[in-house]
């Protein structure tokens, strides 16, 4: 597995992922997303929501808004105790989480004595309206849970699901952490891919072991190594207080096991808690039983920043060859930035003119590229090195039989087919 710094030079000179602000120095615990790295996360959302809504008849998708009353974060328990700890550095004035940051009780930077840890609140504050006063006070939501909590009711009446049934969100999240870091590991501003799936209390069927298998399997099916992916089932005592079980699907990162995704049995906490502090009936009929009540939910929960670093960090591999070492990311296919890269073997008017045509047929179908900087060896490379699956190559001899040749990034196989199979041989292959 390559080390941390590597991922994080190649995201920058390639163009997947930029630090904030960084003309004016940066901005810590933000980052944006360049060319590749928007469809690369785009790709992830896309795959996430087929995965999930899509091919599913039991969830449907909600978008609520990043700011809402108040009301439902007080409710939730935000407000009142979504805290770490904190201590600051007596010497260097650095703070760090207690929990997390600090092993041996001195400053990880300097050594020096550190202050008793106090409660540090990571929901952002904000205004709405034109007085800034406590009246105006809202948050940028910290999770996209609370969302489809509070809209249970309007997406189970407007759709008429019956139990059990699931709703289904992507959106940006944003918590102000005291220690940002690990790169996109651990961010202020983030999106998360959450879906709460609603069940009968206390249901037969162990729904939470469901969507801890399935949650797995996803990683696996996309390209993950499986070895590199672990279950861990949280004590009672690391568990959040609403939580009957949580299980993480775990990740091993160059520091070592760190959580992927969660996948939480929350109870009917959440539905408890809004109803009771809206003073709304948000209890679900049951048809069949005659009976009134509040759902239980399980919502397996992932961020798509750190599912993007962990498909970076796994499809990276070195591998020697007669021009040294050949730099690959071996990304899924349905997950890779660029599906086709269209190369002229050189910039002679002809091929670029033919290459240029071809490109043209290619551009509909598929997220591509054309590329006839340098010579056909180092394009390959640079292709290779954002996970390019295909590269078609335009040479002379197109200019006579209407062909062109076809490299796979993964087994450097190449494959010669008339121009007019191109598409249909491209789509085979990246639908597999």
């Amino acid at each position: 597995m390559p080390d941390l710094d590597t991922i994080v030079s190649l995201a920058k000179r390639r163009g997947f992922i930029f630090p904030s602000s960084e003309i004016y120095g940066g901005f810590g615990g933000f980052w944006d997303y360049g060319p590749l790295g928007v469809e690369l996360k785009r790709n992830i959302r896309e795959a996430w929501w087929r995965s999930m809504v899509q091919e599913r008849d039991d969830v449907v998708g909600l978008e609520s808004s990043i700011i809402m009353s108040p009301r439902v974060w007080e409710a939730s328990g935000h407000v009142g105790s979504f805290a770490d700890p904190l201590v600051d550095c007596r010497d260097c004035k650095r703070r760090w989480r207690a929990d997390e940051d600090v092993t041996n009780g001195r400053c990880p930077s300097c050594g020096g004595e550190l202050t008793e840890a106090r409660q540090f609140n990571m929901m952002f504050r904000t205004f709405v309206g034109p007085v800034e006063d406590d009246a105006s006070v809202a948050y940028l939501r910290p999770e996209t849970a609370q969302g489809m909590f509070v809209n249970f009711r309007n997406v189970q009446s407007s759709t008429r699901r019956k139990l059990p049934f699931g709703i289904a969100q992507i959106g940006k999240s944003f918590r102000n952490e005291i220690t940002p870091g690990k790169f996109t590991f651990r961010s202020r501003e983030f999106e998360q891919m959450e879906m709460e799936f609603f069940t009968p209390p206390d249901p037969p069927f162990n729904w939470h072991r469901y969507w801890v298998e399935e949650r797995r399997a996803w990683y696996v099916a996309l390209g993950i190594r499986p070895e590199r992916l672990r279950l861990y089932d949280h004590p009672a005592e690391k568990r959040s207080h609403y939580s009957r079980a949580t299980t993480d699907v775990e990740y091993a990162f160059p520091w070592g096991w760190g959580e992927l995704e969660g996948i939480a049995d929350r109870t009917n906490y959440d539905l408890t808690q809004h109803a009771t502090v809206s003073g709304e009936d948000l209890t679900y009929f049951d048809e069949e039983t005659r009976e009134r009540f509040l759902p239980w939910v399980v919502e397996p929960a992932a961020g798509v920043d750190r599912v993007a670093l962990v498909f970076l960090l796994d499809a990276y591999d070195e591998e020697p060859d007669k021009e040294g070492i050949r730099v690959v990311l071996r990304l899924h296919k349905r997950i890779a930035p660029i599906k086709v890269a269209v190369l002229p073997l050189s910039r002679k008017e002809p091929l670029v003119a033919k290459a240029r045509e071809v490109w043209a047929g290619v551009r509909p179908h598929f997220i591509s590229t054309y590329d006839d900087a340098q010579a056909i060896g180092r394009r390959y490379r640079r292709q290779d090195e954002i996970g390019t699956p295909y590269c078609v190559t335009i040479d002379f001899q197109s200019l006579e039989d209407n062909q062109v040749t076809v490299r796979d990034r993964d087994t450097m196989a190449q494959v010669r087919l008339p121009i007019p199979d191109l598409i249909p041989y491209l789509r085979e292959q990246l639908a597999t």
